[in-house]
């Protein structure tokens, strides 16, 4: 081996500037979709870069972009080739009961390029999808190498077209700004629009790699991946990095179809468990045993299947002398647990990073014997590379146990729901805790939420509260929003006190809306202006429908109902005086019905058979 200390490119940094002369190709390998309307070609300049690009029924989405990864090692790697390649064509259809949809269709073509450097060998995994690419590194075994680090990877997105892009982090706000004015850089998935296209930059299936960001390439409409806590991450061998995603709509509510792509590109789970979770929704109690036995009372009467104890319910949270195992004096856990279990509500229990570190191996056959339901986390490290290689392992242990889990605060999903079922939601997401804007509501279903679930902490006033620092938007928004918003564990009623909840005429629908489907729709919509969904479960529909900053007038097409049924339609919406309005409709397929909502409004629809 040669001397140490010197970069190894694994794969040369990437030449935006397009191909100089096309007799660097050395060849082109192409793999379409199985509808063949998406394209990707791959190849290897002057054996020294390999790139590709991508294409959607003859439009050029992505030009030459690089791919690679630069490793630690002696020297700037030369001499790449391509050694074998070898493809397959999968089609499958995934059963999810605790999703948006109950069958996801996963058809890709997968073509595998295995290529030899001067010092390695390594693959590059390509899958192409109707209107997606995903992209993996594959590092086998190497001769007198256990582990490599990995300084930077130089995945690029050139974009063809001058492009918008939605910056956020976690629970920020988002700011639409022209690719060449990023500064810093944003989160994935991030949303990119121009004219009449929308793409969605992604990852999938990261179980420790790091927080990789998008930042500004070094050419002119370019984004690349960046490290954005970990100057390394540590590679060992054999490893397999996270998905890398990008997808393409013609228009905005289109994006919705790759919602599930995380989920397609993660694994299968890996045993079968002896329970199934249980979607639901829940009331956070105050801490004490009374606020607790008054949130079961209230979750029975409006169907939630869970209450919480929040922060605090062993002491202070930040505070390494609390201790998990031994609830606060004012909670009688064990009377609180058999009350709930008598009304069939059960009990989720928060546990911060602290506790979870020094504790996670006791707490969890403790909460199982105890009869709690689910775990919380709050404040883990969902940033580098170590946090995520701790909690991959602790959702894994959860899982085992049979234990919902809802992992808050700025972690974002990527797919691991399908491997670890009981992982139902998780935050990442600037919800009612942090008073979101009608602008922000209407940009999370075309952004965040195609990475998955989130848990948006609704804030839904009572007669003796309006939370009107928590919310910015009106009572029919919030209700459209439990339809609009994806979350297989949903908390409501956040801040509120059960006993204060006897606006029975406005929160109805909360004990009526489900939080997982069998088939969801977007039916309309525009990002940071509007959005209209529809999903079903069982012979129920549910129409959500949410106003921007400015007023929306529009028609809702009922075209998705059975032919020759008729239905009922209750449709709670805003009136001038900051109150619900109900009302009952008939209804039939390809029913028109005219809707006008106010800037900030909405209105939730529950449609069931006659």
């Amino acid at each position: 081996m040669k001397k140490k200390g010197k970069v190894f490119a694994l794969l040369i940094a990437l030449n935006l500037g397009g191909i100089s002369s096309f007799a660097q190709v050395q060849q082109i390998i192409s793999v379409q979709s199985p509808e063949r309307g998406t394209k990707v070609d791959i190849s290897l300049f002057s054996k020294k870069e390999i790139r590709y690009r991508m294409s959607k029924n003859g439009k050029e989405i992505l030009s030459w972009s690089a791919l690679g990864l630069q490793i630690d090692s002696n020297e700037v790697a030369s001499e790449l080739s391509i050694i074998s390649t070898s493809g397959s064509s999968h089609r499958e259809n995934i059963i999810n009961l605790l999703g948006e949809n109950r069958i996801i269709n996963n058809d890709y073509t997968e073509r595998r390029i295995n290529l030899k450097s001067k010092d390695y060998y390594f693959s590059i995994l390509f899958r192409v999808f109707d209107g997606s690419l995903a992209i993996r590194y594959i590092i086998p075994q190497q001769k007198e190498k256990k582990e490599l680090s990995i300084l930077k990877e130089k995945t690029a997105f050139n974009l063809n077209g001058q492009y918008q892009i939605y910056q956020y982090h976690q629970e920020s706000v988002f700011r639409p700004l022209p690719v060449d004015s990023l500064k810093g850089s944003s989160d994935l998935p991030s949303t990119l629009t121009a004219k009449d296209a929308y793409l969605s930059i992604g990852e999938a299936e990261n179980t420790g790699y790091t927080k990789a960001e998008l930042s500004h390439g070094t050419a002119p409409g370019s984004l690349q991946v960046s490290f954005e806590k970990d100057n390394r991450v540590k590679a060992i061998l054999p490893f397999q990095s996270p998905w890398r995603t990008i997808s393409f709509s013609k228009n905005a509510i289109g994006l919705h179809q790759f919602s599930e792509l995380p989920f397609k590109l993660s694994s299968a789970p890996l045993s079968n468990q002896p329970d199934e979770p249980v979607a639901g929704k829940l009331m956070r109690a105050q801490l004490d045993t009374q606020s607790a036995l008054d949130c079961i009372d209230l979750a029975e009467k409006m169907d939630f299947k869970y209450i919480m104890f929040d922060a605090g319910w062993y002491g202070p949270e930040r505070s390494v002398s609390s201790d998990p195992r031994v609830p606060i004096a004012a909670i009688d856990m064990e009377k609180v647990i058999s009350y709930g279990r008598q009304h069939g509500v059960g009990l989720i229990v928060y546990v911060n990073y602290i506790g979870l570190q020094a504790h996670l191996y006791e707490i969890l056959p403790l909460y199982k014997k105890w009869g709690v339901k689910g775990i919380k986390f709050g404040f883990i490290d969902g940033l580098s590379q170590k946090g995520l290689q701790w909690l991959s392992s602790a959702i894994k242990k959860v899982n085992d146990y049979g234990l919902l889990l809802n992992i808050h605060d700025n972690y974002k999903p990527t797919g691991l729901n399908r491997t670890y079922p009981f992982l139902l939601t998780q935050e990442g997401i600037r919800g009612d805790e942090n008073s979101p804007d009608a602008f922000h509501t209407t940009v999370l279903p075309y952004t965040r939420f195609l990475a998955g679930a989130a848990d948006f902490t609704f804030c839904f006033p009572n007669p003796k509260n309006q939370f009107n620092k928590n919310l910015k938007v009106s009572k029919g928004q919030q209700l459209a929003l439990t339809v609009i918003n994806f979350s297989p564990l949903q908390s409501i009623f956040w801040y509120g006190k059960p006993k204060d909840y006897t606006n029975w005429d406005e929160i109805e629908f909360f004990s009526r809306v489900p939080t997982v489907w069998d088939r969801t729709i977007y039916l309309q919509g525009e990002i940071g202006k509007s959005i209209s969904v529809a999903r079903k479960k069982g012979n129920n529909w549910f129409i959500g429908s949410a106003a921007g900053e400015n007023d929306w007038k529009g028609t809702i097409v009922m075209d998705f109902l059975d032919a020759n049924k008729s239905y009922t339609a209750t449709i709670w919406e805003d009136t001038g005086e900051k109150k619900l309005s109900k009302k009952t409709i008939t209804v039939k397929r390809g029913y028109q019905m005219p809707f006008m909502i106010r800037a900030a409004g909405g209105i939730a629809i529950e449609i069931t058979p006659s």
